[in-house]
């Protein structure tokens, strides 16, 4: 048995630390197990001898001094135990038989049926209470439920490319691969439910995760524009759509002195506030800012009947003042006055960022296998 914990299991408390977690997954829903252990549970990693599948492959993996390992692996099971167990094996089956009679929870993100097909169809019959949580590309019933899926597939098939990018370019993928942590919160998401049916009742339940279903939350408002009124929504690079019956678009992003920021013309008390502070805030400044924009009354600004030339006449005024700010003037200017608006931050600026730390997000992991102190993201939310 090896460990690899944020926080020792002994040590962890919160929703789920009366809870036995057992993690069959290797890569799509791998953060599910991570976000189930930081609310507590105390989750086994069960691993195959010759380690992950998903460790030779995919976009996450890169060699390392220990090839068996990675910085994403360590990372997405963080907090958990760990054991190897080959359950292709009779053997390694019955043993996993005899974790199942002690545990609350089993997660795995394997294809469809292939828990049947290994001899292990009868969970319940074990446990009746266990929940079952699988994690699929597509689910597990369906025309695509037995095809395997990438994050630039299930990116693609769920619609989320079709609303990033610049409209007379090619639909984007983001950067870093999104579709296992929409499906893993899902999935967590799920257990919880189960889990909390399964105390009542003591009747267990498979949770059934698509993670190509999962991102539709990605996709904002376009699913509803869509539920609404047959609109079909049109990537629009920085720009945002959606928000007026005028069809008026805002600018997302601005470029800054070292960087990029991230504002739109909101409306709504917070947003009109935002650009009030905004109107105020460049004048100190000394910008040259009309006078109508300054005596403008912003508490009758409805953003939803706005038209594009108000918002070209007022974005053309805000674009030069954000070019005068670095991204920590901006994040200080809009602390001190109550605004709606972020920096775009690199990963640089999140590891220094002064919030984090004074939050004690970080939590510094020894590895004694590579040398060094790792620091690792803390659990997504403190009960």
């Amino acid at each position: 048995m090896r460990a690899n914990p944020v926080r020792s299991p002994g040590e962890q408390q919160g929703l789920l630390a009366p809870y036995r977690v057992l993690d069959l997954t290797q890569e799509l829903g791998a953060f599910c197990g991570r976000v189930l252990a930081d609310l507590g549970a105390d989750v086994l990693k069960i691993e195959p001898p010759r380690g992950d599948v998903a460790r030779s492959r995919g976009p996450f993996y890169r060699a390392t001094p220990h090839p068996e390992r990675s910085l994403w692996w360590f990372v997405h099971h963080a907090g958990k135990r760990g054991i190897t167990l080959d359950y292709t094996t009779p053997t390694g089956r019955e043993l996993l038989q005899r974790l199942v009679r002690t545990a609350d929870v089993l997660i795995e993100d394997l294809p469809p049926g292939h828990l049947d097909r290994l001899g292990l169809s009868a969970l319940h019959e074990i446990r009746a209470s266990l929940v079952l949580t699988s994690i699929t590309p597509f689910g597990q019933s369906g025309p695509y439920s037995a095809a395997p899926a990438s994050d630039l597939e299930l990116m693609a098939l769920s619609g989320c490319m079709s609303l990033t990018g610049d409209p007379e370019g090619e639909p984007l993928r983001i950067s870093h691969p999104q579709s296992g942590y929409w499906a893993s919160v899902y999935g967590a998401a799920g257990t919880v439910l189960a889990l909390f049916h399964a105390g009542r009742t003591g009747e267990g339940q498979q949770v059934d995760v698509s993670a190509q279903a999962s991102l539709v939350s990605a996709m904002g408002h376009a699913p509803m524009f869509w539920d609404l009124n047959r609109a079909e929504i049109k990537r629009a690079g920085v720009f945002l759509v959606g928000r007026t019956i005028t069809g008026a678009r805002m600018r997302v992003m601005w470029p800054c002195r070292d960087g990029y920021l991230n504002f739109i013309i909101y409306g709504g008390e917070a947003g009109r506030r935002t650009n009030q502070a905004l109107i105020q805030w460049m004048v100190e400044k000394g910008m040259d800012v009309p006078v109508d924009l300054r005596e403008k009354d912003w508490r009758r600004f409805e953003i939803a009947t706005v038209t594009q030339k108000e918002i070209d006449r007022i974005e053309a005024v805000i674009g030069p003042f954000f070019k005068t700010l670095s991204k920590n003037e901006f994040f200080q200017g809009i602390i001190e006055r109550d605004m709606l608006a972020y920096p775009v931050f690199t990963s640089e600026d999140i590891l220094g960022d002064p919030q984090l730390e004074a939050r004690g997000f970080w939590d510094p992991v020894e590895h004694p296998e590579l040398g060094a102190t790792l620091d690792y993201p803390g659990p997504f939310v403190r009960l």
